[in-house]
């Protein structure tokens, strides 16, 4: 697998309808969040302040391109972030990059986002994550169990806004070849994908799709 900046790998998840950023994570960042944001955070570590800081300078960024100024991005009970009528979007973060996601809810109908860095995921971490399907194949590249894993937690953000359900690792079937998911319940998620020191994955459900 070879290596690019994670600021340049990026770039290819992003398409027509969406938009995508990425921040490094600095000391300070925890000072981004905006008063209607903090109060969700008060009892969280200066660490995951900072990320969920960075998070959201970068999501703030992508909503200015879509005409919304210092949008607070706050958080439900479950912890999803609340967007802007007629938006969707996620965030995410590893230990050093924050990422965003949004587009318009007219073009998709779920979007969902997620990075991890560029590490082989332990045997007995790959066995909880993946399928047996998907065990066949992943000695195939030693990071695929890692996009693995990342792949599923974007799913999972995808369509949680939809279905409201829980979903365990094995409840998601990831087709690398094809680049989509498909759910316990019949759902399929599109998937496009970035390596890089760090891997990310985008998943989504363009408007007018089939729940099966």
């Amino acid at each position: 697998m070879g290596f690019r900046s994670f600021s340049t790998a990026i770039e290819e998840l992003a398409f027509s309808g969406v938009l995508v950023g990425q921040r490094l994570i600095l000391p300070g960042d925890e000072d981004a969040l905006l008063p209607e944001e903090a109060p969700a955070f008060d009892r969280s570590i200066v660490a995951v302040r900072r990320a969920s800081g960075a998070a959201r300078l970068v999501a703030r960024n992508l909503l200015r391109c879509l005409g919304y100024p210092e949008w607070p991005i706050k958080r439900t009970s479950a912890g999803a972030p609340i967007w802007p009528e007629g938006i969707r979007g996620s965030l995410a973060h590893d230990s050093d990059y924050a990422v965003a996601a949004i587009c318009r809810e007219q073009h998709f109908r779920a979007l969902g986002i997620d990075v991890e860095p560029a590490e082989l995921l332990p045997r007995e971490l790959a066995e909880l994550v993946a399928t047996p399907r998907e065990r066949e194949h992943l000695d195939a590249d030693g990071f695929r169990g890692r996009m693995l894993f990342v792949a599923k937690e974007a799913v999972y953000k995808a369509v949680y806004p939809l279905d409201r359900i829980f979903l365990d690792h094995h409840d998601i079937e990831i087709d690398f070849a094809n680049r989509e998911a498909t759910i316990c319940n019949g759902r399929v998620v599109h998937l496009r994908f970035c390596a890089s020191p760090h891997l990310a994955a985008l998943a989504f459900i363009p408007a007018g799709q089939e729940s099966t």
